[in-house]
């Protein structure tokens, strides 16, 4: 468990980072109540209502228990602890295998990667649909 509290606006701003979305696109899924300005406020705000945290998520098409639970300071550690001096060390006790941390980071850089491979077909057809929009002109 950790030691700090998870900052969720903190979260939302990675999360809309890593999927390419701009504060004024976010505001835009949103709704007519939001804007920019409101965006970069709600990223400051440590917590946030359950049912907002639910609709950024929507928005962002992500869980929300991703944005509930990412722990920055924890993937850092585990990163840490692989590669350090004694990762491989760290594998072992008393003679019993223990599964490596290596193995969670494939498993999230793959997750990562399906991440990435729908954001950039949700990327083409919004740019498809765009392209539609600009013909019809």
């Amino acid at each position: 468990m950790p030691t700090h509290k998870i900052h969720e606006g903190r979260n939302i701003k990675r999360f809309r980072e890593m999927l390419g979305i701009k504060q004024d696109a976010l505001a835009a899924d949103l709704g007519d109540d939001w804007n920019q300005q409101k965006i970069s406020l709600l990223e400051q705000k440590e917590t946030i209502d359950p049912s907002l945290l639910q609709q950024v998520a929507a928005a962002l098409k992500i869980p929300a228990a991703a944005i509930e639970n990412f722990d920055e300071e924890q993937a850092v550690n585990i990163i840490a602890n692989t590669f350090g001096e004694n990762a491989f060390s760290n594998s072992f006790n008393y003679g019993t295998m223990h599964v490596h941390p290596i193995d969670k980071i494939i498993q999230l850089h793959e997750e990562k990667i399906a991440l990435y491979e729908r954001m950039m077909k949700e990327k083409d057809e919004m740019m498809a649909r765009l392209e539609k929009l600009i013909q019809a002109k």
